[in-house]
């Protein structure tokens, strides 16, 4: 979330950059300026009568108890009292309030964001690779995927529901192989630690990066913690994507001296209940309620955060490229990012069966504005005062969404699919699925 502070401090700059996000940003703020105001003046109020009651209490004291005056001041230290009351309810209900709007203002973009109205204004900033070319018309992933036995949509809807898919025989292998392949290079060569997180999470947890209070409806709730305490009765979810469990690692923590950068990386399978866009890519894997993904999360000082950003960035990009994967880099526009990200960029797959670039991976920047949430701290120097560290995640990669991106650019005419030469050792040398 955003600090307060420099919400009410410098209020007509962050509303500036808040409207480049687009419509409807700026609707928290319309009530937190006076909300503030009244804040401030319940403060100064507050202890003002504070203060009184002090002094009234000190006079009461040498008074003595048998005389009309003592009975006087004791009235009036009364009524000074339940004012007192009074005025800390009030404040306490102003807080509370700016509290809530506050968990509704998405992150301020960093000044190097291009402005933009939408996605159309998103910034190309490089390609790799070469487009893959074809004698023959190329199939989506969902037909060859079904035509070589590998993909089963019925199944999983008979399973579970509409979009969940069973992967089998080489289809499931795949899936294993991109996992393992993808954990191997960011711990072995991009100095990630690895870790095998629950696969539920606590609300606490998704308020901390994010998802709550805002997309409660995105995410998929299984219970409450009915044998803990009565104060710690929270509610559970199925995780979203492993940002939430790695990012919490350290919630409510204040990391000492030399701990950071610190490099998380998961494999998790991944919910999400997708509100909001039935209609929109019900064929085949892209947009399933239930994909794994491969996370990649980094914890530093604010100062090495742009850095940090084109690092993981950069790491993300190695596995398209071991993988032979034709893509691209896209930095997006103000308009176009997350609620809490303060720089986002995307790569995106080419995927001739659609004839179109789809992202595969988002890594983002998000400057303290989870760190503010979930409390998570470091001190620069034994004896500083702890400061809120920067949180960057991405996905390295979507695993779904890259065998969708392998199925289809690795497509030959005879139906058959061949297998990236890096992912041939998690595969005992397999060179290619054929049809079924």
């Amino acid at each position: 979330m955003l600090d307060l502070r420099t919400v009410t401090d410098d209020f007509d700059t962050v509303r500036a950059r808040l409207a480049t996000r687009g419509p409807g940003a700026t609707e928290p703020l319309e009530r937190i300026d006076a909300l503030a105001a009244e804040r401030r003046a319940l403060i100064t109020r507050t202890e003002r009568m504070r203060a009184e009651k002090n002094a009234a209490s000190e006079a009461m004291a040498s008074t003595e108890k048998k005389s009309p005056q003592f009975a006087a001041k004791r009235d009036a230290l009364k009524a000074l009292g339940a004012e007192i009351k009074e005025l800390e309810a009030a404040l306490t209900k102003v807080l509370a309030d700016l509290e809530a709007r506050i968990l509704h203002l998405p992150n301020l973009p960093d000044p190097s964001v291009p402005v933009g109205a939408g996605e159309h204004d998103n910034v190309v900033l490089t390609t790799w690779g070469e487009r893959p070319a074809f004698d023959f018309a190329p199939k989506d992933h969902a037909e060859l995927g079904t035509a070589l036995g590998i993909l089963d949509f019925e199944r999983g809807a008979k399973i579970a529901g509409a979009r969940f898919t069973v992967l089998r025989g080489a289809g499931a292998r795949l899936e294993r192989a991109l996992m393992a392949f993808m954990l191997d290079l960011h711990t072995s060569e991009h100095g990630y630690e690895e870790v095998w997180p629950p696969a539920i999470v606590n609300e606490r947890a998704l308020h901390g990066t994010g998802q709550l209070p805002k997309f409660e409806a995105d995410v998929f709730q299984v219970g409450r913690l009915e044998d803990a305490p009565e104060g710690e009765r929270v509610r559970q979810f199925l995780s979203p994507t492993a940002e939430v469990q790695l990012t919490n690692l350290h919630a409510g923590e204040i990391l000492e001296p030399g701990a950071l950068p610190r490099r998380y990386t998961a494999y998790t399978p991944c919910f999400r209940s997708e509100a909001g866009a039935y209609g929109k890519d019900t064929r085949g894997l892209i947009r399933q309620h239930q994909f794994d993904k491969v996370e990649l999360v980094c914890l530093c000082a604010p100062e090495d955060g742009l850095a940090q950003l084109e690092a993981l960035t950069g790491h993300a990009e190695v596995v398209l490229q071991r993988l032979g994967l034709h893509y691209r880099k896209v930095a997006l526009c103000t308009a176009d990012l997350g609620f809490g990200s303060h720089k986002t960029y995307d790569l995106e797959v080419w995927l001739p069966g659609q004839d179109k670039f789809r992202e595969i991976s988002s890594c983002s920047w998000f400057g303290d504005f989870q760190a503010r949430r979930a409390e998570l701290r470091f001190r620069p120097a034994a004896g500083d005062k702890p400061r809120f560290v920067h949180t960057l995640n991405g996905s390295g990669l979507a695993i779904g969404r890259t065998l969708v991106a392998i199925l289809e650019q690795y497509q030959r005419a005879d139906g058959s699919v061949r297998v990236p030469d890096a992912l041939r050792p998690y595969l005992g040398g397999l060179e290619r699925v054929g049809p079924a």
